[in-house]
């Protein structure tokens, strides 16, 4: 199994997990909290099929990923990202980010720029920020923040439980849109997954990325569910065209929080004729 040394920790190098397949046009696809890059397994095979060449990887922390006691900030997980990019050196690549995966991207792009990068797709994105503002910008207070990582703190497993019947509007989808199976297999990868990161990632997500966004220079495909629990679109995607300055938004109706599970088809629509 390929894996890429991106730092050390004591005696233990700090790996992460990747997988690279076909030739072409690169394509990185960027996992969202608390899953794996497994996570991409109904957008793979098309894009292989349409001639990309696809690259996959775990966070730290999550998946077959190493799992260091920290590292979990965007411009830790950003320097992850650049070293895959290095590593492997690819250019002309499509970066895709879902959910967490999208702070990934900008962030990259925002201090790395785009010599290596064509375009970028965020789904169901946490930039440009989520965090209230002292400038009357609407977002989310602190407090909420504090309460996830007391619940993650306390009960780490009815945490996730809880946030990923949410990821999927569960209580809507069950057995149409999300079998039981589906549902399971996701608990069982969150569950295997670092419980340090697992709490840390919860304060990344306040970051504010609106520095970040505003030096994206490449075209951005945005694509957020309209009935997304976990990230409002209107706190979100909703508010990425007016602060960027190529930027597309496709709207997926009825869509959660995971519409690159739940609503893969028209997911994988709109981002193959992105890619052209």
């Amino acid at each position: 199994m390929p894996y890429i040394k991106v730092g050390q920790e004591n005696s233990g190098d700090i790996e992460l997990y990747y997988e690279d397949h076909g030739s072409g046009t690169p394509i990185v696809l960027i996992h969202g909290y608390p899953l794996s890059g497994t996570a991409w397994e109904k957008q793979l095979p098309v894009l292989l099929e349409l001639g990309h060449r696809v690259i996959t990887y775990d966070r730290r922390g999550f998946g077959r990923s190493s799992r260091p006691a920290d590292g979990y900030d965007y411009d830790t997980f950003a320097a992850d990202l650049r070293t895959l990019m290095e590593t492997l050196d690819l250019r002309g690549a499509t970066l895709v980010g879902h959910s967490m995966g999208t702070g990934e991207v900008v962030r990259y792009l925002g201090v790395n720029g785009s010599d290596r990068v064509d375009k970028a797709v965020l789904i169901s994105p946490i930039p440009p920020y989520l965090l209230v503002r002292d400038d009357g910008e609407e977002g989310a207070p602190a407090s909420l923040f504090a309460g996830f990582v007391e619940q993650a703190t306390g009960d780490r497993l009815a945490y996730l439980r809880g946030f990923l019947e949410n990821f999927y509007n569960y209580d809507v989808n069950r057995g149409t849109l999300v079998s039981e199976a589906v549902f399971d297999a996701s608990f069982a990868v969150a569950a295997d997954s670092s419980s340090i990161a697992g709490v840390a990632c919860i304060t990344a997500w306040t970051t504010d990325f609106r520095d970040d966004v505003a030096r994206v220079d490449v075209p951005v495909l945005v694509i957020h569910g309209n009935q997304d629990r976990v990230l409002p679109i209107e706190l979100t995607a909703a508010r990425l065209p007016g602060l960027m300055k190529d930027a597309e938004l496709v709207v997926v109706d009825g869509g959660p929080h995971a519409i690159a599970w739940t609503h893969a088809d028209q997911v994988t629509t709109a981002l193959t004729t992105f890619l052209g």
